[in-house]
């Protein structure tokens, strides 16, 4: 039986969301992926929603995205969302980006009726997963000269609690899709999951893995600070070595002006911060996906297969957190709601109409000996092993 949605509003929230192609057939090639991917972000950004990480796969796809509290964009900021979506649009579309942007050149503001309308679609993981399906299915079935549905169900959501140790461990489940399909051995490998493209320098995949840890820069900073990150040389300003000029300005650039020199010191300090902060962090992100004897870039370590894991498990053995993600867990996916007990008793007790009266209570555990997912609980009791 379909378990009805349960969203969020009033305040931000994370859904891990996921959805698969009619019959499991395996249709997405590289260049479906990547116009995937593309998708998601002009659609993230129409929609307000931040992208904390993905996977693309040839059957199916995962994203974790925060939505947050409300949505209230100035008129200046309404419409630079829609040129994300319809910059590159047909007549019937761009005709609405081109009504907004003549509204606010001439008047000084975006038409009331326009305004209301986007607002409608924007700030709701339903209305963002609709748009996506829809525009990718548009597209694909143009391109192969194809006709009808191209995904099997709705899509499926789990609201996340938004706390580091739960998002690290739902991101990194995500992002080792690939690895547990045995397609690669290593997470960075695959170029279409979020941690591949920020190992690869993108600023937006960087951007979204950061907020994992309470979200920017103080707080990847301060993770920094406790997983014990090493210093990046110049990353405070202090002379970083290059060239010999003051302040390791390099010799051979052109004189600046002072304001010019103090710009262009920002931003380089500003660059520098930023890869101190994913070097912080990706580190610690890595070690969460990776198994105590498993590929970590340093030599000697072998990983664990599957079946070696399984067996493991079956001996009642315990694994670290990175050995269990790399096979399936249904509740990641299916479990409705998930976090710690807390969290998930509050979200049943705010939606207790939409369960039976029996029901004492909203948490279940994630069943499945060995399993080391510490203080996660979920609300749907799926009665099955975790590990499937």
């Amino acid at each position: 039986m379909r378990t009805t949605r349960i969203k969020v509003k009033g305040r931000p929230a994370v859904y891990h969301c996921v959805s698969r192609i009619v019959g499991a057939q395996r249709l997405l090639d590289d260049l479906g992926k990547e116009t995937l991917v593309r998708l998601l972000r002009r659609l993230a950004t129409f929609c307000g929603l931040e992208v904390i990480t993905y996977c693309i796969m040839s059957n199916h796809f995962h994203v974790l995205v925060r939505v947050p509290a409300e949505q209230n964009p100035t008129d200046e900021e309404l419409v630079e969302r829609m040129k994300a979506l319809y910059g590159k649009a047909k007549p019937r579309e761009a005709g609405l980006l081109s009504e907004a942007e003549k509204g606010l050149h001439e008047h000084g503001r975006v038409d009331a009726d326009i305004r209301e309308r986007m607002l409608a679609r924007m700030g709701d993981v339903s209305e963002f997963m609709k748009a996506f399906k829809q525009r990718f299915s548009k597209w694909y079935n143009i391109r192969h000269q194809r006709f009808g549905t191209l995904w099997a169900e709705r899509f499926r959501s789990v609201l996340v609690e938004d706390q580091p140790g739960v998002l690290e461990t739902v991101s990194a489940y995500i992002d080792l899709n690939a690895v547990r399909a045995g397609l690669v051995e290593d997470p960075k490998d695959y170029r279409h999951c979020g941690y591949a493209a920020a190992v690869a320098g993108d600023g937006k995949a960087r951007s979204g893995l950061l907020s994992l840890y309470a979200g920017g820069r103080e707080g990847a900073s301060r993770i920094g600070v406790e997983a014990g990150g090493g210093r990046v040389a110049g990353a405070t300003g202090e002379d970083d070595g290059v060239g010999t000029g003051p302040r390791g300005q390099d010799a051979r650039a052109p004189l600046l002006t002072g304001s010019e020199a103090a710009v262009q010191g920002e931003e380089s300090r500003e660059a520098k911060v930023k890869v101190r902060e994913w070097q912080e962090v990706g580190a610690r992100y890595r070690k969460r996906m990776f198994v105590r004897a498993g590929v970590s870039g340093s030599g000697g370590k072998v990983a664990l297969s599957r079946e070696q894991i399984r067996r493991v498990l079956q001996k009642g053995g315990e694994l670290s957190v990175g050995e269990v993600l790399r096979l399936r867990i249904r509740h990641l996916t299916d479990g409705v709601v998930l976090g710690s007990k807390g969290f998930v008793d509050g979200v049943w007790l705010a939606h207790r109409e939409r369960f039976g009266s029996k029901r004492r209570s909203g948490a279940r555990p994630i069943r499945g000996g060995g399993v080391s997912l510490t203080g996660l609980t979920a609300l749907r009791d799926l009665r099955v092993d975790a590990i499937s």
